[in-house]
């Protein structure tokens, strides 16, 4: 006996740290994300896009739920490119392995395990409260609203940035704290997408992590008329507003985490 359930991914443009276990900011939810299968176990084991791999959120909310779990795990978007993978993945399963040991617990309960698990690895700040929503989530310091955005986005994926090592890392925080309240002031979640873009990529400017990969894949879209930022945390340009400028695409998600 199995289940299986998928979750988005998702994107965050800006964020501010809030007590190290939350975060404030901007996010949408990818159409592409991660598909978990779980089966009943006698010690937890997890295989990651065809091969056995250690993903701590994952085996820390199976710890949270008390069970193990055989988990199998399928990626539509590319690892620690800014894309909640790890979040995904923990949903995914949480959502999973619920529905398979009938452990009845609440969507609620499940959401919070998984974003425990998440802090807990130090993989994440809040990727699955999108990931269980879908659409485009915001809190920018009065409460967390929802709108249901659906539209086609560009990506390019240069390489990997350790959400762990950004968090650890004091003076990034700094400059990303300064810069995310900055780019509260200007931020319009319920406008045009091109003009958060614009906004998020002031952000990540002001922040310091772009690299030039990055930094010429943003020159490209926009001398095609479009917008785009960098992913919170990845080496990764995500476009609004183009056809072709850049070599991977996806949608903004509407539906939020789901058990087949």
């Amino acid at each position: 006996m199995s289940a299986t359930a998928v979750a988005p991914g998702s994107v965050t443009t800006v964020f501010v740290p809030q007590d190290g276990s939350s975060s404030l900011g901007v996010s949408f939810a990818t159409a592409d994300g991660v598909t978990a299968t779980v089966r009943p176990a006698s010690d937890t084991e997890i295989v990651l896009d065809d091969a056995p791999a250690s993903v701590e959120p994952v085996a820390g909310v199976l710890r949270r739920l008390d069970v193990s779990a055989s988990v199998r795990l399928d990626t539509d978007v590319p690892i620690g490119c800014g894309f909640g993978v790890s979040g995904a993945a923990t949903l995914a399963t949480a959502l999973a392995a619920n529905a398979d040991q009938h452990l009845g617990y609440d969507r609620d309960a499940l959401v919070q395990a998984a974003h425990r698990a998440e802090v807990a690895a130090g993989t994440g700040l809040g990727d699955v409260f999108i990931q269980n929503r879908g659409g485009l989530v915001w809190d920018l310091g009065n409460g967390l609203r929802h709108a249901d955005r659906s539209a086609r986005i560009e990506y390019a994926a240069f390489g990997e940035i350790a959400t762990a090592d950004v968090l650890g890392d004091e003076g990034a925080m700094e400059r990303v704290v300064a810069a995310g309240r900055a780019a509260f002031d200007e931020l319009d979640p319920c406008g045009p997408l091109p003009s958060l873009f614009d906004v998020s990529w002031r952000f990540a400017d002001r922040v310091g992590l772009a690299t030039e990969p990055v930094r010429s894949a943003v020159a490209d879209v926009t001398r095609a008329d479009g917008a785009a930022t960098m992913a919170m945390v990845g080496e990764t340009v995500v476009a609004t507003g183009v056809d072709g400028a850049l070599p991977n695409a996806t949608r903004i998600a509407s539906e939020g985490a789901r058990v087949f």
